[in-house]
């Protein structure tokens, strides 16, 4: 048993999970950086500046774009209970763990919910909403852009042009997106955005940045009700990050620098060059795995989340003792499933500074060990040369260098 009293020595882990992801070296400088006050005149300019990389990585002008201090399922609050009302009327997009969060959390504002769903794996019909929607008045349509639960990516465009149809807002969850998968807040018209700090941006847990548009703006002006949350109420909270700085509560302010510093890598790479590298990492691991025998969950290659893989655990494989193994032996951690698929599938994550190639070679390698251990037919070594195939047809994107 751990000594509470024992000096803090974590293992150093590569983290394939579904979050959070790995940290660059400049990251965790950042996080050892001098503690100064939340409203010491050098933060509040700081803060600033936080502001406008994040605006950069949504990809918007939006007057309200700030971290919340929560983690994505603080996003999650944030988005949904400061645009419903008692009585209100909404649809979510439910194919998961996550987006069934967003409907929960929604339900619990005395908003009517309409739920629709898809099967596991799959991607919801814009036609359904689109039934759902008709002849109500909706006051937004809610995805979940990257499902961390089953590795599903939903086209934004198409739900677009369906809440247009409806007058409703477009809300949008990219906890497991922003950073890693084509994102453009503005230019896809997405009214409220939020996501998470330690996935494809590669910070600390503990943030949740968010935007809204000049039209939500407009809608919190006018509410009849106050917002359910006194924490996640943007009314209020909006003021500390914006030009009063009026005191709201104490930020996490060294997760703050980290976030900033994790930014910067995000804005130097470029978002595109971001964007190619976890396509190009997950297209040679799902190469790699399928050599292996390996099946993926999500069936369409369109509708695989490039962040995190979701895929079939071999008949005959004890799932739960090869992540052990990897976890124990090799010091890599990947995660098992969630909900019905909990014991049937194993996710893994290539986010942020996690999605390099050496982390891709270094886990299926691993990976092929452990398998042939517990008796699995495979051929030596393909999904290795498969993975090795699938780079050498691809120009490298370095991730950040750690300078």
């Amino acid at each position: 048993m751990m000594n509470p009293m024992d000096e803090l020595r974590p293992p150093t882990r590569l983290m394939l999970t579904p979050g959070p992801s790995c940290l660059s070296p400049r990251v965790y400088r950042a996080l050892s950086a001098p503690m100064v006050g939340h409203v010491d005149p050098w933060f509040i300019e700081f803060m600033g500046g936080v502001q406008d990389l994040l605006r950069r990585v949504f990809q918007t002008k939006n007057h309200i774009t700030f971290p919340i201090s929560a983690s994505g399922s603080g996003g999650i609050e944030t988005a949904v209970v400061n645009v419903l009302e008692p009585g209100d009327e909404a649809i979510v997009c439910v194919n998961g763990t996550f987006s069934g969060r967003m409907a929960e959390i929604a339900e619990r504002t005395g908003a009517k919910i309409i739920r629709v769903p898809a099967p596991l794996g799959r991607t919801v019909d814009p036609d359904d909403v689109r039934r759902a929607g008709q002849g109500r008045k909706i006051k937004f349509v809610g995805c979940t852009h990257g499902e961390t639960s089953t590795g599903v990516v939903t086209k934004l465009d198409p739900l677009r042009k369906v809440a247009d149809e409806l007058g409703a807002l477009l809300v949008v969850d990219s906890v497991a997106s922003l950073g890693g998968v084509p994102l453009d807040v503005d230019g896809q018209r997405v009214d409220v955005c939020f996501s998470g700090t330690q996935k494809a941006i590669s910070a600390p847990p503990g943030m949740s940045p968010i935007t809204v548009n000049a039209r939500v703006e407009d809608l919190l002006r006018n509410r009849k009700t106050k917002v359910q949350s006194w924490y996640f109420d943007l009314t209020t909270v909006m003021h500390y990050w914006g030009k009063e700085r009026t005191y709201h509560h104490t930020p996490p302010i060294p997760l703050i620098y980290a976030l900033h510093e994790a930014l910067r890598i995000v804005l130097e790479e470029t978002l595109e060059g971001s964007w190619e590298r976890h396509r190009q990492n997950q297209t040679a691991l799902i190469a790699g795995l399928e050599a292996m025998g390996i099946r993926m969950f999500v069936e369409n290659p369109e509708d695989r989340l490039p962040t995190v893989t979701c895929v079939y655990i071999p008949d005959g494989i004890d799932g739960a003792k090869v992540r052990s193994r990897l976890l124990n032996e090799f010091n890599i951690e990947i995660a098992g499933g969630l909900g019905e698929i909990k014991a049937t599938t194993w996710r893994v994550g290539l986010m942020g500074y996690s999605s390099q190639r050496g982390n891709v070679l270094l886990f299926l390698d691993a990976l092929e060990r452990i398998l042939l251990d517990q008796g699995m037919k495979l051929s030596v070594g393909a999904g290795i040369a498969a993975a090795a195939g699938s780079f050498a047809h691809a120009e490298a994107v370095p991730v950040g260098t750690g300078k």
